[in-house]
């Protein structure tokens, strides 16, 4: 069973940018779509982006996906998002997950292995 552990959150301001780590470990990303969701107080959870692992195809919802992007490094095992022109809108816990699909879900549903997120705040 695949682990995740997300990290490079932090504090930044509005109009900054922050690459956001997912390593798996007790596995491998292959076979495996890579998603990002982000849970911001009172909300839930939103689908930000995802991976194909095969061939690294990414889905974007257009809210964001003129300012996100995720690519991955194979030899570390670690799929990245990264984020620029941040705004406090941004600000949020992000989770990254993994499921075994061909073409990545928009659902959490979707996704049985999950990370412990990790937390980014933007301020104005």
């Amino acid at each position: 069973q695949v682990q995740l552990v997300e990290s490079g959150g932090g504090s930044v301001q509005a109009g900054g940018s922050l690459r956001l780590s997912c390593a798996a470990s007790g596995g491998t990303f292959s076979q495996y779509a890579v998603g990002w969701f982000r849970q911001a107080p009172g909300k839930d959870r939103e689908f930000v982006g995802a991976i194909s692992w095969s061939p690294g195809t990414t889905y974007w919802p257009d809210s964001v996906k003129d300012r996100f992007d995720i690519f991955r490094d194979s030899a570390k095992n670690t799929v990245y998002l990264q984020i620029d022109s941040l705004k406090p809108d941004d600000t949020a816990v992000y989770y990254c997950a993994a499921g075994s699909m061909l073409v990545p879900s928009s659902a959490p549903e979707g996704y049985p292995y999950w990370g412990q997120g990790t937390q980014v705040t933007v301020s104005s």
